[in-house]
């Protein structure tokens, strides 16, 4: 049986044992468990003398021929290391079959699986740490410790120092997801090296310019998704605020103060005022950063509309309240009607 810990996985995964010829990714942060898979996986096909086949599969390419996984992974290769095959779960690469592969014991190649978030006793979690060939790696949100570690792993990759002030500032101000975090800091980078034309300490200012609170910008990316008529991001966005700590309620409160501001700015351009003067009555007034997305939601939505919206928001609102177990689907069906509204 191999679960592996959090406080284990990076001694882990710096060297995983050659017998394991499974491993499932799973957790909370959709990002971190993502990016674990992505360097295992090379990692093993590195090690492999002469290197091994990266093989990367999802339920697309297994639509017209369900046994591709297995063959994949029962085939030896005529030249080269080992195939590492990495997968994501979903609606043909699920419990079921994966179960098969990893209690069958046969694979010639390696099995490497993103997984959402897993209850001990959940069917495909149970397979990985029972089977004496698999492990099961636990990825969590990051602690301040690990994500001072993606800080220092980017900016010294980038030639950059930091102070103390705006590490302390910048690691506050992540933590929502890996990718996310890892993309935020990466962008910070860009703007340092601009600034300073190469190389150059990385100060607070800096750190306010560039990168928001990780909460807020979950938060503003689920609204401006379902204005916006995208209902997949609005949902993948929400499922990753949840899992994050942000509650659905404050999600679906933050729409209906978005609605109404958006009420407002369409009102007062439907009764002539132009849009740059409607814009400015605004208060806390519009960030410069959001005024592209805010003017295309204005485009969608009527003042008709926005009644609706802000009706059926108020509605969600108060129904969250009352069964807050069942606020995230709540949530999620009203980023669906709101994304559905935007797009008619």
């Amino acid at each position: 049986m191999v679960a592996i810990k959090p406080q284990s996985v990076q001694r882990f995964l710096a060297d995983p044992d050659r017998q394991l010829s499974a491993f499932l990714f799973h957790g909370t942060d959709p990002g971190l468990v993502s990016e674990r898979a992505h360097k295992l996986a090379r990692l093993l096909a590195e090690r492999e003398s002469p290197p091994g086949e990266l093989i990367r599969l999802d339920d697309a390419d297994l639509d017209g021929d369900r046994d591709r996984l297995g063959v994949e992974l029962r085939t030896l290769p005529m030249f080269g290391g080992r195939k590492v095959v990495r997968v994501t779960t979903g609606r043909i690469i699920n419990a079921t079959m994966l179960k098969e592969l990893v209690e069958a014991g046969d694979l010639a190649g390696v099995l490497v699986v993103e997984a959402g978030n897993l209850k001990a006793t959940d069917t495909l979690r149970a397979a990985f740490e029972k089977s004496a060939v698999a492990a099961s790696v636990a990825c969590y949100a990051d602690e301040a410790r690990d994500l001072e570690g993606v800080v220092r792993e980017v900016l010294d990759a980038a030639g950059l120092a930091i102070a103390p002030d705006a590490r302390a500032l910048l690691v506050s101000r992540l933590g929502a997801d890996r990718a996310l975090s890892r993309a935020e800091v990466e962008k910070l980078a860009l703007y340092a090296q601009g600034k300073a034309h190469g190389g150059g300490t990385i100060d607070a200012d800096d750190v306010d310019a560039i990168v928001g609170d990780a909460a807020e910008l979950a938060v503003d990316r689920i609204v401006n998704a379902a204005a916006g008529g995208d209902a997949a991001g609005a949902v993948n966005e929400l499922s990753r605020a949840v899992n994050s700590g942000e509650s659905a309620q404050m999600v679906i409160l933050a729409l209906l103060r978005h609605l109404h501001r958006l009420h407002r700015i369409r009102a007062e351009m439907d009764r002539g005022a132009g849009l740059d003067e409607a814009l400015r009555q605004l208060r806390p007034p519009l960030h410069f950063k959001a005024r592209d997305a805010f003017t295309a939601q204005l485009r969608r939505w009527t003042v008709s509309a926005l009644d609706r919206a802000i009706a059926a928001t108020a509605d969600a609102l108060k129904s969250a309240r009352l069964t807050s177990a069942l606020e995230e689907v709540v949530a999620e069906r009203l980023l669906l009607s709101l994304a559905s509204q935007a797009r008619g």
